[in-house]
C-alpha cells in the first residue's frame, strides 16, 4: 500500500494531495522538508498517511479523531 502526503488547512478543512510514495522514508522526507520550509504558510499542516487508495486516505484524514487518554482516571 502506498503512502500519501497531504497539506491540510483547518478552517475550513481543505485537503491537498501533494504526492504518493511506495516507501515510508521518501514520504517522511517530503513531509519533514515541507514542515521546515521557511515559506510554509501559517495554519497549514503536512501529514502522511498509509492507505490502500487516495479516497480512503482522504476519508481517514477528514474524520475527527477521539482525544488520546493517557493513564487511568
Amino acid at each position: 500500500m502506498p503512502y500519501f502526503v497531504y497539506s491540510i488547512t483547518q478552517q475550513p478543512l481543505k485537503l491537498e494531495h501533494l504526492d504518493t510514495f511506495e516507501h515510508y522514508q521518501d514520504a517522511r522526507a517530503l513531509v519533514r522538508s515541507r514542515r521546515q520550509a521557511a515559506e510554509a504558510p501559517p495554519g497549514v499542516d503536512y501529514r502522511l498517511i498509509f492507505a490502500a487508495q487516495q479516497g480512503e486516505a482522504e476519508r481517514l484524514l477528514s474524520t475527527p479523531r477521539d482525544e488520546r487518554v493517557i493513564g487511568e482516571d
